[in-house]
C-alpha cells in the first residue's frame, strides 16, 4: 500500500527544477497481486475490470498506469496474475491517486519477483511508468508516495530530503478536477507569452520553498503558513485560481487556528490546504484533518 499526498508549496515550479515541499497523508491506497495459473493480466478497482493476454499488455485507460508498469516487466513475469486496487480516497480528490498506485503496484510486483525492498529502485521504476504514461512529470506526488513524511524535493538534479513527520494539516476538497496535464499546458503557454514574468514567479516560488523547509525543520507554523500565504499569491498570478478554489483558501484563514492556506496541486480544481487546527469545525464543514503519513510505501 502507498498513501497520497499534498502538495504544500512549489507546484509547477518544480517541473522547472525549483524545490518543491509535499506531503504524504494518512489515506492509503492499496493493491493486492495474485498470481494466475492462466498467461492472463486482470486489473479490478472501483474505475472498474479489464482482463488482457499477458503478451498483449500496453497501456489503456483506466489502467494505464498499472499496464504500463507490468508492459515494461513483461519478459521478467512468471506468469499471470489478477491486481486488485482499493482505496480510502478517489481518484477526483487531488491526493496522488496515479503516484500511490504507482508506488503500490511496483513494490507489489518486485516482491512477487523476490527483489528487494527498495525504494530507491521502487522510485525510479514507477517514475519511468508516470512518465511514459503523462509525458512529463516532476515526480514529488511519487516521492511521498515512496519516501512518506514531509519532504522537500527537486526533481533536477534529483533531490528528496524529508523534513518532518508530522504538520498539522487539513483540506478542503473544491468540488471540482481539472485534467493536470490540461492545467500544466495553460501554464506553459502563459510562460511563452510572458517568459520573464513567469520565470520570475518561478524563482520567488522557490525562495519561499527554500524559507518554508527552514520553517517546517524548525516546527514554525506561524512561518510556514505566512509562506503558504506567499504562493497562493503566486499560484494566482499564474491562473490557477477559480472562485470556488477562492472562497475555501479565505474561509480557511478567517478560522483562528489557522497559520496559512492555499491550493494543493495543478490548480482550478481539487484541495485548498490549510495549515493549523481549525477551531470553528462547523464554519468548515468540507475541511478534514489530514494527519501525515510518517512513512511512505509497504508491504502488508
Amino acid at each position: 500500500r502507498a498513501p497520497g499526498k499534498l502538495m504544500l508549496l512549489g507546484e509547477h515550479a518544480v517541473l522547472h527544477g525549483r524545490l518543491a515541499l509535499v506531503a504524504a497523508v494518512e489515506r492509503w491506497l492499496t493493491v493486492s497481486l495474485t498470481p494466475l495459473h492462466e498467461p492472463a493480466v486482470r486489473v479490478q478497482s472501483a474505475l472498474g475490470e479489464l482482463e488482457l493476454p499477458l503478451d498483449k499488455l500496453a497501456p489503456q485507460s483506466p489502467f494505464s498506469f498499472i499496464l504500463q508498469i507490468l508492459a515494461a516487466r513483461q519478459a521478467t513475469l512468471p506468469g499471470g496474475l489478477a491486481l486488485t486496487v482499493s482505496s480510502e480516497f478517489p481518484a477526483t480528490l487531488g491526493l496522488g491517486s496515479s503516484s500511490a498506485v504507482c508506488a503500490a503496484t511496483v513494490a507489489a510486483v518486485r516482491a512477487w519477483l523476490g527483489l528487494p525492498f527498495d525504494r530507491s529502485a521502487i522510485f525510479t521504476e514507477a517514475l519511468a511508468a508516470i512518465r511514459a504514461v503523462q509525458g512529463r512529470g516532476s515526480g514529488a506526488d511519487l516521492a511521498a508516495a515512496v519516501h512518506g513524511g514531509v519532504l522537500a524535493y527537486r526533481a533536477a538534479p534529483l533531490s528528496i530530503t524529508p523534513l518532518a513527520t508530522t504538520l498539522p494539516l487539513v483540506a478542503a476538497y473544491s468540488g471540482g478536477k481539472e485534467a493536470t496535464p490540461a492545467v500544466v499546458h495553460q501554464v506553459q503557454e502563459l510562460g511563452k507569452r510572458w517568459p520573464a514574468l513567469i520565470g520570475a514567479t518561478y524563482e520567488q516560488m522557490e525562495r519561499s520553498s527554500l524559507l518554508a523547509a527552514e520553517a517546517c525543520r524548525a516546527g514554525d507554523w506561524a512561518k510556514l503558513g505566512q509562506l503558504m500565504n506567499f504562493q497562493q499569491g503566486q499560484m494566482e498570478s499564474l491562473g490557477l485560481a477559480n472562485l470556488s478554489l477562492a472562497t475555501l483558501v479565505h474561509q480557511l484563514r478567517r478560522d483562528a487556528g489557522i497559520f496559512g492556506s492555499k491550493i494543493s496541486g495543478a490548480g482550478l480544481g481539487d484541495c485548498v490546504i490549510g495549515l493549523g487546527t481549525l477551531q470553528d469545525p462547523a464554519a468548515m464543514p468540507a475541511a478534514q484533518v489530514m494527519p501525515i503519513a510518517a512513512h511512505g510505501v509497504e508491504l502488508i
